[in-house]
């Protein structure tokens, strides 16, 4: 086994690849996708700079995980990061805050004023090809036999990932950390918006078995008629976690709970404002309450304890903030825990 000169106890090199890790898609056992695109995010945008940042604040992240120790030797990887992606959702935006105003001021009769309608084609053609550019990407190395992970981004590109994960491993269960359902259709007229990334999923993508969305505590009466009238949806609400833990259930009785609700191959997807405030201040969308880090990481390492395999996953709607480097620091860790509990059950030897 070599180890590529690779130190994990010394300084971090700084050489373009999450956590610095000298290795090629082909050499590691987990792939990093990334998704440098908001284009239809609704309150703040930035999300689209997240995997430089995610990249950079890595090589701070310490590499010993306690709960899935030395996993990180079979190999983490980056793949090259494609950004036209960044540029088209840069030069979209003005279109997607045009749709965004017309909607707001006009409501439905927006669909009969043309430059709603032209702006809000471009968005859904551009959304559409991402979508479709990431499910290339992650097919591709999964087809290799890699884990692959996505790094966004905001929460509508976890979709074209989704859908070549379960066409890989066939039934899968889909946990999604969030503070909102995303159950929305086609929220004010974008087809693949953060709004509307778990409808889609259930709708087109047969082979999720199951939706365990935990944490989530905003969403509108037409989500929640949603999620109650399809089965494959459980809720663990934000509100339904805190009730319970206040009468003395204890998480580790909630997570045996989630689990059970979960197929023996897992789907993670992580929006950072399903997190405590603290973990993510500067994200799209924030909703007070949420999951601690510690109860995330906990909750991973009992589904990889469980037996059942994390066959993909991605992490979402960081928003970084060049000032104090807080949220990328923190999705950095979070991103790495992903990638150890990924690994700790892959059967792929050691790399570095």
């Amino acid at each position: 086994m070599s180890n590529k000169g690779f130190n994990p106890n010394g300084a971090i090199p700084d050489n373009g690849n999450y956590f610095g890790i000298p290795l090629s898609p082909d050499e590691a056992a987990l792939v990093l996708i990334s998704a440098p695109w908001d284009v239809t995010t609704a309150v703040r945008v930035g999300s689209s700079y997240a995997p430089d940042a995610i990249i950079e604040a890595s090589r701070r992240v310490d590499f010993f995980e306690p709960m899935a120790p030395y996993s990180w030797r079979k190999g983490i990887a980056t793949a090259s990061i494609d950004y036209t992606m960044q540029d088209t959702s840069h030069h979209l935006r003005a279109d997607a805050v045009r749709v965004t105003k017309v909607h707001d001021d006009l409501g439905s009769s927006a669909f009969d004023h043309l430059v709603y309608e032209r702006s809000l084609r471009r968005v859904n053609e551009a959304s559409a090809i991402v979508n479709d550019n990431i499910y290339a990407q992650s097919k591709h190395w999964l087809d290799k036999g890699k884990i692959v992970g996505l790094v966004g981004g905001d929460h509508s590109v976890a979709y074209g990932h989704i859908r070549a994960v379960a066409e890989r491993y066939g039934k899968i269960g889909v946990l999604h950390i969030d503070s909102k359902c995303n159950l929305r259709i086609a929220h004010q007229g974008f087809e693949y918006s953060h709004a509307s990334v778990m409808y889609n999923v259930l709708r087109d993508i047969r082979a999720v078995d199951s939706l365990v969305a935990v944490g989530v505590r905003a969403f509108s009466p037409e989500e929640w008629e949603r999620a109650q009238s399809d089965s494959r949806v459980k809720l663990f609400t934000g509100q339904s976690i805190w009730s319970r833990q206040f009468e003395g259930v204890t998480w580790s009785t909630i997570v045996d709970e989630i689990i059970a609700e979960l197929p023996e191959s897992v789907y993670i997807s992580l929006d950072v404002d399903g997190l405590t405030v603290e973990c993510s201040p500067n994200t799209g969308s924030l909703v007070a309450g949420g999951l601690r880090l510690p109860e995330v990481v906990y909750l991973m390492g009992r589904i990889v304890d469980s037996g059942r395999k994390i066959v993909g996953f991605d992490l979402t709607e960081v928003v970084p903030n060049m000032e104090d480097k807080i949220d990328a620091m923190i999705a950095a860790r979070m991103l790495y825990n992903m990638c150890c509990m990924a690994l700790k059950n892959h059967p792929a030897p050691d790399v570095l």
